[in-house]
């Protein structure tokens, strides 16, 4: 059953932009309200709206929203590739190999981390979102790498302060195209989301403050081995800042590269892979930290090929 809502802009949020607006005036996210808008159930001043128009001041929002849709359901998956770094009472730590999504999402039929540990027989705790249950932190389904997730409340409560606060080290290598000038640096640029494509983020002076910290390890004739570290942990980052930089990561097509020189390294992904992983154990209190083997069979055959060459 659907629920009809009719609200006057206020004039903190005059000017916003309707997904935007809406979102908090509703307590959705921006994405849900940007599909809500999409299906033409938001009107303003009895005129339909896009998701890109202008809150009026004072003016009417009449806005259906849906029916809620039904909850994600983790499903049980082994994955082959997934392996256990570390598991204690409170966390496990895995490296993820591409593929595999962080949870389950909408449009996404394919395995998860939950799945493959509930599969495991490895629960994890219960706040949150059923299908994010245990989720701290994500991984792109196209980046591999080392995650980790919580088994306790506390933990789940703790991890999630860590992150917020920056107080977890992420360690990535990445290889970006060309050659970054200067070759080691800071990228401190704001990232929102994209305003024309849903599942695509940009740097942009309304976004949130976003800090990229990298540095060349190796150089090729046509792409840069980087190793880069994380200050914050937005949505795409690493990818999106070295775009916005001129150096999107080699076989990244959302954010530009170069498709012929992806085909000539046999890459059909993003090259980016979260090495390394520390922080304050939430409940032992001491510092841990977790490296990958090594990289992907597809990532390190791209490297063999440039650095044959």
């Amino acid at each position: 059953m659907t629920e009809q809502r009719l609200i006057q802009v206020p004039e903190g949020i005059a000017g916003v932009r309707a997904d935007s607006g809406i979102a908090k005036l509703l307590g959705l996210s921006r994405a849900s309200v940007a599909e809500i808008i999409e299906s033409g159930l938001v009107l303003q001043n009895n005129i339909e709206i896009s998701k890109s128009d202008l809150l009026l001041r004072d003016a009417w929002l009449q806005i259906t929203l849906p029916k809620p849709k039904p909850p994600l359901e983790v499903v049980a998956e082994l994955v082959p590739d997934l392996k256990i770094v570390h598991l204690d009472k409170d966390i496990v730590v895995v490296d993820k190999p591409e593929g595999v999504a962080a949870h389950p999402s909408v449009g996404w039929s394919g395995p998860t981390v939950g799945g493959a540990l509930l599969a495991l027989g490895i629960s994890m705790s219960t706040s949150g979102v059923a299908e994010r249950q245990g989720i701290v932190s994500r991984l792109d389904v196209g980046t591999s790498g080392l995650m980790v997730l919580t088994r306790t409340e506390v933990a789940y409560s703790r991890m999630k302060q860590a992150f917020r606060d920056r107080a977890v080290d992420k360690t990535y290598h990445a290889l970006a195209q060309g050659h970054p000038d200067p070759s080691s640096g800071t990228i401190d640029a704001p990232i929102a989301r994209h305003t024309k494509h849903e599942y695509k983020f940009t740097v942009s002076n309304d976004g949130k403050p976003s800090v990229t910290h990298y540095k060349t390890l190796e150089a090729f004739k046509a792409a840069s081995l980087l190793e880069v570290e994380l200050e914050t942990g937005r949505t795409h980052q690493i990818r999106v800042h070295l775009a916005a930089f001129k150096h999107p990561l080699v076989g990244d097509t959302l954010y530009g590269c170069d498709p012929k020189l992806a085909a000539h390294l046999q890459l059909k992904r993003q090259w980016l892979h979260a090495l390394k992983l520390g922080f304050i154990h939430p409940t032992a209190g001491e510092y841990v930290s977790f490296e990958s083997d090594g990289y992907p069979a597809d990532l390190a055959n791209s490297l063999a090929i440039l650095r044959s060459e």
